[in-house]
């Protein structure tokens, strides 16, 4: 089953419940936390999770895009976030495996995040440990960038070695969402698709998350 998960960066925050509310038909609420280091821009983080948690129903995919993750997934998944999924390249691999199982520990679902400069491969280690592996279409850090199509075969390499293993593992895709990119993203290999702007911009909200569904 493909699943959506609209990105809140992309919603408007002086009225953020009501655009939760506006994509209920979607399967995941995909939160971006970034902190200006790992990546160039600043969005939002606990505190708002904590109320976003408090307002809705809805599986809270968050997203770290910051340095030194491990020290911070255990307060992510204790404001409420369903799915803690942070990035491969922002820690130590002993560290990377410390937050794994410590969000696992938590009883939350883990994951990682792979920049497109990052091969397929680097994830195999940590894969046991993964139930959701996400692949940027994108640099991270800013909504609205264009879809970076040679990513696809990342998308299925990474596919392939969650089927070689025989785990149950997500594969998500972030960055330059749409109707037309769902499509080849899925036939890629991926199965949660992130898509910010294509559906807080659409008229009808609920029918662009039935058309990224396919």
């Amino acid at each position: 089953m493909i699943k959506i998960s609209p990105s809140i960066l992309s919603s408007d925050f002086a009225k953020l419940g009501a655009d939760i509310e506006s994509i209920a038909a979607a399967d995941y609420v995909h939160f971006d936390v970034m902190d200006g280091v790992f990546v160039p821009n600043i969005s939002i983080g606990l505190p708002v999770l904590s109320s976003v948690r408090k307002a809705t129903d809805m599986v809270l995919d968050v997203h770290l895009m910051i340095t030194k993750p491990h020290k911070y997934v255990g307060q992510f998944c204790d404001a409420g976030a369903d799915i803690v999924v942070f990035h491969l390249e922002a820690d130590e691999p002993q560290d990377v495996f410390a937050a794994l199982e410590e969000i696992r520990a938590k009883g939350k679902k883990a994951g990682l995040a792979l920049k497109p400069k990052t091969p397929a491969e680097a994830v195999r280690p940590y894969l046991h440990l993964c139930d959701m592996v996400l692949v940027m279409t994108v640099e991270p850090g800013f909504g609205g960038q264009s879809f970076m199509a040679d990513m696809m075969d990342k998308v299925t390499a990474v596919r392939k070695m969650i089927s070689e293993y025989g785990y149950d593992c997500d594969v998500e895709v972030d960055g330059g969402i749409n109707p037309d990119t769902a499509k080849v993203c899925v036939a890629a290999g991926a199965n949660v698709l992130v898509a910010g702007s294509d559906v807080f911009k659409a008229p009808d909200r609920a029918k662009r998350i039935g058309e990224l569904r396919g």
